[in-house]
């Protein structure tokens, strides 16, 4: 339910399905479990966006939190702008003492649903009232998000804790507690650390997370010769309290080490913190589960960990330490029932079933059972895989070829690019399957799932073409040796970089046929792919639109807020390789010193927001070619698409290639162009070369004679030539059956 004495929100473009509230600069738990469930959701092909809002208790300087960039660079999220309206089917706040003051500036957010998550308990057993005021934390969130909003503990200590304070609240029935990806953390352990054992903890630098008497630090962590102790974060409290370091303590900075590589180091997991802390739930202890280390806590933990772990006081940790690591079996019996509690009860199964509670079920469906053959669809139908590149070509590629199809044909678009969402936008029936990436999936587990995911896709849409525009990864290998009833295409774009991909290649070899796209820039080429073109069906270069399909400039420009001045398109890329802020600025300030409007085009995938240049215009549309008659000058990155359109469309051009890319010979492309005269190339925009191929590119007769030679070296689009050869396999595949 929505207030109705809101300010207006214009509506958002993009429904998102979930929405993370939160200040995503806090460095331990609450980051975590923020980072485990946006990977939950994208494995089941769920959105989500990240709604920044400071907390007043944060210092104004501290950056996000690694896992939280992580997230945003890898395109598992979408951080909203500051100024962006966002629309989700739930809206999830993490970290109440952000409302612990009046907001300057109330998100601008529109849910379904809403539930606050209480990762945080108000107090502490000597001052209940410790952190944050629960009543008044509890107006301000109901003012900002309305009546309807479920408040849900993570755990029984933090209920209780908050039904200390506030009898009256109104809480969840279930606590929302945190999950874990145990595959990602798990580690086979053949054998101990060391010939002592190493016991460890690790957490993040905070007084209340040790005992307060320097006896009991002593005593869970004792300096002896026959233990090693470890401590990553916070271990300089302890040796401040004791007055020294230990000569058997190893203590690492907060940050040195990942979690997971410090839980491989250590051989039981020991946690004892202040008496009077009252802990929300435990993360590094479930962390410590997962990847398969014993845990000793005190008993207060037991309602969230049950029989899974080991309970004592601190005086007995070391004992009973030394009695498992005297009984290896006993030891090993203890990490399988701490691993299979913590898939049970937190992993990430665990936080889909709540989400479809929610209403919001997963994308994946469970595969159908088997059918019999036999026709089903009344048109016919080819699935388009694409990977998860750099920026959008291989979706657009695929996009481009699908527009034109025949009308008794329907393309099924399964992507691992996180610009899914432009594809239905197209109006594509579009499946989104996480890429490797994405998941931080092992080998192994990534071939498995994408082998998977292609099986149902198949079984559920029933295609007779799968065309791939991918390299062919062993899930997809696996797939077509999996289905040899599909006819399977690999639509290989050329121009791969000299001495890179022969592995692909031998791999290619289980595709029925090879579609290539066409390449201006072919007679460059030294890529592993030339010594295949006699195998494979070659078509012109594909682009999203054809020129007949372009805005003319007068519209181009109205839409755009344009007035008569020169106008130039700035587009560097997603920027998810190459840094490109510095030549991006560099560049606009050139053009806009110049007397040119400047237009910055922020990439449907971009992993960060576009800081916009003052007096700049930042528009995100897709496609940017629509649009390009408004533009007398574009400074572009050369990726296939962009690269394509602007020769194709004969748009005066100064390229920036990408030198970070893996496969995509973005220099010979570009340099190609720049000697058949048809752009201008920037090989090292650190330099100031960047400014002197802008100032001939900025002169009127220098762009009119770039318009002329793109127009003599003039090309038609393959896309449709591409999609009738696609169509036409149908019949030739039925044909030779």
């Amino acid at each position: 339910m929505f207030r109705t004495d809101l300010p207006t929100i214009e509506e958002p473009t993009i429904v998102y399905d979930v929405a993370i509230l939160s200040d995503f600069r806090y460095p331990g738990g609450t980051s975590a479990s923020i980072a485990a469930e946006v990977h939950a959701q994208a494995e089941a092909a769920l959105s989500t966006v990240l709604v920044h809002v400071p907390s007043p208790h944060q210092p104004r300087a501290l950056p996000f939190s690694p896992r939280i960039s992580d997230l945003i660079r890898d395109g598992v999220a979408t951080l909203a702008r500051e100024d962006e309206p966002v629309s989700a089917r739930l809206l999830l706040i993490r970290q109440p003492r952000i409302f612990t003051e009046d907001l300057l500036t109330p998100p601008r957010v529109r849910a379904d649903r809403t539930v606050m998550v209480i990762n945080q308990p108000p107090g502490d057993a000597e001052n209940p009232y410790r952190y944050y005021d629960f009543a008044a934390v509890r107006e301000r969130v109901h003012r900002y998000f309305g009546d309807d909003v479920v408040w849900a503990p993570i755990s029984d200590q933090v209920r209780d804790q908050v039904l200390e304070v506030a009898p009256d609240a109104r809480l969840a029935d279930r606590d929302w507690h945190e999950i874990i990806d145990v595959a990602h953390w798990w580690r086979d352990r053949d054998s101990f650390v060391g010939d002592v054992p190493v016991i460890g903890r690790h957490g993040r630098a905070d007084p209340v997370k040790w005992p307060r008497d320097p006896e009991q630090i002593l005593a869970a962590y004792p300096e002896t010769d026959d233990l090693r102790v470890r401590v990553l974060g916070g271990g300089e409290i302890a040796v401040k309290r004791l007055g020294r370091q230990p000569g058997n303590w190893d203590i690492v900075r907060f940050g040195a080490e990942r979690p997971d590589e410090f839980l491989r180091t250590i051989d039981f997991f020991v946690y004892f913190h202040d008496p009077e802390w009252l802990e929300a739930f435990g993360r590094t202890i479930l962390e410590a589960m997962a990847s398969g280390v014993p845990v000793i806590l005190g008993e207060h933990f037991r309602p969230s960990f049950e029989d899974a772990a080991l309970y004592c006081a601190p005086a007995e940790a070391p004992g009973l330490v030394k009695e498992l690591y005297a009984d290896r079996d006993r030891y090993q019996e203890i990490v399988r029932k701490a691993r299979e509690f913590a898939e049970r009860r937190y992993g990430h199964q665990s936080h889909l079933t709540r989400l479809t509670a929610l209403g919001i079920g997963s994308k994946i469906a469970v595969p159908a059972p088997r059918r019999k053959p036999g026709p089903v669809f009344e048109k016919h139908r080819i699935l388009m895989l694409s990977d998860n590149g750099a920026g959008m070509g291989h979706l657009s590629r695929l996009m481009a070829i699908a527009r034109r199809l025949p009308g008794d044909f329907e393309a099924v678009i399964a992507t691992q690019s996180y610009a899914a969402p432009v594809a239905i936008r197209e109006g594509f029936l579009t499946e989104y399957i996480p890429s490797r990436k994405v998941l931080d999936a092992g080998r192994p587990r990534w071939t498995r799932l994408l082998r998977e995911r292609l099986a149902h896709l198949i079984e559920l849409h029933r295609p007779e073409i799968v065309a791939v525009d991918s390299v062919p990864h062993d899930g997809i290998v696996a797939a077509v040796e999996d289905h040899p009833g599909v006819t399977w295409v690999w639509v290989r774009r050329a121009m791969w970089q000299r001495g890179v991909g022969d592995e692909w290649i031998a791999a290619g070899k289980v595709f029925d046929y090879v579609l290539e796209p066409g390449e201006f820039a072919e007679a460059a080429d030294e890529g592993p792919t030339v010594a295949e073109r006699a195998t494979a069906h070659r078509f012109g270069p594909v682009t999203f639109l054809d020129e007949p399909e372009l805005l003319d400039r007068e519209t181009a420009r109205r839409e755009l807020g344009l007035d008569e001045r020169p106008a130039a398109l700035l587009q560097l890329g997603a920027g998810n390789i190459d840094d490109i802020s510095s030549p991006a600025v560099r560049a606009g300030t050139f053009l806009v010193d110049h007397g040119f409007q400047l237009v910055m085009a922020e990439s449907a995938i971009a992993t960060g927001p576009l800081l916009p240049l003052p007096g700049a215009k930042v528009v995100k549309l897709y496609p940017v070619s629509r649009y390009l008659r408004a533009f007398d000058l574009t400074v572009s990155a050369a990726g296939y698409n962009s690269y394509h359109e602007q020769i194709g469309f004969a748009v005066p051009t100064v390229f920036l290639p990408n030198r970070q890319t893996k496969l995509d010979d973005q220099v010979g492309r570009a340099r190609f162009a720049a000697t058949a005269g048809a752009a201008l190339i920037v090989e090292d925009p650190s330099s100031d070369e960047l400014e002197r191929v802008l100032a001939q590119a900025v002169s009127p007769a220098v762009r009119e004679a770039l318009i002329r030679r793109c127009r003599a070296l003039a090309f038609r689009s393959g896309g449709g030539e591409a999609a009738a050869w696609l169509s036409g396999l149908t019949a030739r595949v039925r044909a030779n059956a």
